[in-house]
């Protein structure tokens, strides 16, 4: 697929690495001059997207095939906003203290946006904006975090493989299982090779 093609997911998900401001966590914070982030580049980190159709998820093809092919037999939804999130400001904290889980984290977004932070393979900070209609898997063992744009609008579905487990590890945990798997499939493969090219 040649560069001239357009992502139709470019329209729901976009990606940039964060400039080092503590301003507002929900202002997008990018670096001047901006550095955006192609969604390979995600991919080589283990994070999968897609653009779905956010206004008939219910009957949608195409999400059947991905629950079908990766197993994801759970579902429910998530509002996060001041009105609808009990503990909201104690909450939103929380989702945006850097973490890792031992499951992938899987969202689909059906209103609203917001971001998902994930570090790359030298620990800078790539911002992650997911709208209506992008849906994201954060792999196993990726240190990320959470937080809602200047809208303070999101609603989620949340998917998992069999009885889901939200169990959020703070950084460090680079001792658990989940996280030397990652490294060494996501980190150590790309690491190699840019350190070889230097």
């Amino acid at each position: 697929m040649g560069s001239a093609c357009k992502d139709v997911r470019d329209e729901v998900i976009q990606a940039w690495y964060m400039d080092d401001s503590n301003e507002d966590q929900r202002l997008p914070h990018h670096k001047e001059p901006k550095e955006f982030v192609s969604l390979d580049k995600l991919a080589e980190l283990g994070v999968l997207s897609w653009r779905l159709d956010a206004d008939n998820y219910e009957t949608d093809e195409e999400l059947k095939k991905i629950r079908e092919a990766r197993g994801y037999s759970y579902m429910d939804f998530c509002e996060v906003c001041p009105e609808k999130l009990p503990n909201y400001e104690e909450k939103i904290k929380s989702f945006f203290e850097e973490h890792l889980h031992t499951d992938e984290e899987i969202r689909y977004i059906v209103a609203g946006s917001g971001y998902f932070d994930v570090r790359d393979q030298n620990e800078a900070w790539i911002r992650v904006w997911l709208k209506k209609g992008g849906m994201i898997v954060l792999p196993a063992g990726i240190y990320h975090r959470f937080t809602l744009d200047t809208d303070n609008y999101i609603k989620a579905m949340r998917l998992f493989v069999g009885d889901p487990v939200w169990t959020p590890f703070n950084r460090p945990h680079d001792d658990l299982p989940a996280r030397k798997e990652y490294v060494e499939a996501f980190v150590h493969k790309k690491g190699a090779v840019e350190t070889a090219a230097a």
